[in-house]
């Protein structure tokens, strides 16, 4: 028994010994990284209104004046409860990339800011320039007076690879120069409403403060910037999001000499090619961008791009997936002409594409709904529309859905979508369109091209009656 216990005892020291060869020490990180990392406080000067004010739990500030949180959003100073004015301050982190005092952030951290505030690692602390700021890719670049600066290196985010380990350093609720460590979740992630960034997903524990930080790879170069966080509850859930360093720097150059961003335009919707939609529009994969809707009069109009094309390449850049597209497109100089090969009903086509300049203001149009009505073959209760409908979505013609069942309900359909084509041929009338429904063999997937609040995008329905 002695000698069985002996036994286990030497393979679990060697076991343990093994596995932990294999994790990576991040003291050296720690170590040599963490003094090119900045805290910063962002002050918003607004009038004192005690009716705003979300919570006044005298413990909870308590709470957070020990975390070196002086003031909680929304709660004014304490000792000048009634005065004209409260500083709402916000904290996030940035870091050095210029030995001069360039900083990097996030645009979300400083946007709304009347004074921005920086606080080195050493503890001194500066007033920042704010030299411009990028909502779409949610980088700013931030400017103070300082010289000698120690700065971070850039690592390269295309030698990523899932399950490598990774590192943040950061000021999470304030707490200042915080790691955090974990691994890269996935690559080339995109987020609702975030086209112009492929975003580097890992299980880095990232936490309010940390925004704007770095993710550092373990060679201690910065591959990224964090960014967001998924959650349902303000905190960490294991869900982190970075900004790859390539496009911050990109959006910083342009920032430091511009003071804004000039970036390529096209002029479409696109969205991913799922398994069903690429048997519906007879692909061999889902590889490429699919064109769910062209604006009028944009470069993409105007080159010839139509609705339901698949974009393959774009100025010779193979896309793997549709967010790609928005990465080669930003980054092309406007009034570039450039070829763009495009899959249109089965067959290669080869379009020159003058690339156009991104204009500021977003298209906002609404969905409209009525009362229900006889249900097709596919669960959906139609209405064509009205004149005036068709003046809210650009003139266009569709038919208005009233009513969701059935296998339309699980396609993701919803009451208020128009419908303006079906595998790729506009829709005429509710009885042209329900006759070529009952036309599709059972079990197969058709495409339907949906408006909804101002997009479009094809959604796959599996006919199944």
């Amino acid at each position: 028994m002695k000698y069985l216990m002996y036994v286990l005892f030497i393979f679990g020291l060697f076991t343990h010994t093994l596995f932990a060869a294999d994790l990576p020490d991040f003291t050296v990180l720690a170590e040599q990284q963490g003094n090119k990392v900045v805290n910063i406080s962002s002050i918003i000067e607004r009038p004192n209104n005690q009716n705003n004010i979300p919570f006044q739990d005298e413990r909870m500030q308590e709470f957070f004046k020990r975390f070196g949180i002086p003031n909680i959003p929304g709660v004014p100073p304490q000792g000048n409860p009634q005065g004209p004015e409260e500083q709402v301050n916000g904290t996030g982190s940035g870091f050095i990339i210029e030995s001069d005092g360039y900083i990097i952030t996030n645009a979300h951290v400083v946007a709304q800011a009347d004074t921005v505030l920086v606080k080195l690692a050493d503890k001194r602390e500066f007033k920042a320039d704010i030299l411009g700021i990028d909502r779409r890719t949610d980088v700013a670049l931030l400017k103070i007076k300082a010289k000698n600066l120690p700065t971070v290196q850039f690592g390269n985010p295309e030698k990523i690879k899932v399950g490598q380990w990774v590192a943040a350093i950061g000021s999470p609720f304030g707490l200042e120069n915080t790691m955090t460590v974990g691994v890269v979740s996935a690559k080339g992630r995109a987020l609702p409403q975030e086209n112009f960034v492929p975003f580097i997903q890992t299980d880095v524990a990232i936490n309010p403060g940390n925004s704007g930080g770095p993710l550092f790879n373990t060679d201690g170069e910065v591959i990224g910037i964090n960014s967001q966080i998924y959650s349902r509850t303000g905190g960490y859930m294991g869900l982190s999001f970075a900004i790859p360093i390539d496009v911050a720097i990109n959006v910083a150059d342009q920032l430091k000499k511009n003071g804004k961003v000039i970036r390529g335009w096209l002029g479409v919707a696109i969205q991913e090619i799922t398994e069903d939609l690429s048997e519906s529009f007879g692909m061999k994969d889902t590889r490429g961008a699919l064109i769910a809707m062209v604006e009028k009069d944009s470069p993409a109009e105007r080159g010839g791009i139509l609705p339901g094309d698949v974009i393959l390449k774009f100025n010779k850049n193979p896309l793997d997936s549709s967010s790609d597209l928005p990465k080669f497109v930003g980054t092309t100089k406007p009034l570039s002409e450039v070829p763009v090969e495009i899959l249109r009903k089965g067959k290669k086509i080869t379009l020159s594409i003058k690339v156009g300049e991104m204009p500021n203001e977003e298209m906002m149009v609404a969905g409209k709904k009525s009362p229900a009505k006889e249900v097709n073959r596919i669960g959906l209760s139609l209405r064509e529309l009205t004149t005036e409908d068709r003046k809210k979505i650009n003139g266009r013609s569709g038919l208005l859905v009233l009513e969701v069942k059935g296998p339309s309900v699980a396609s993701g359909i919803r009451t208020g979508d128009v419908i303006l084509a079906l595998n790729n041929s506009a829709v005429q009338s509710i009885a042209s369109f329900n006759q070529d429904i009952r036309k599709i063999p059972k079990g197969k997937t058709i495409a339907l091209l949906i408006y909804r609040n101002g997009d479009t995008l094809y959604i796959p329905v599996k006919v199944t009656d």
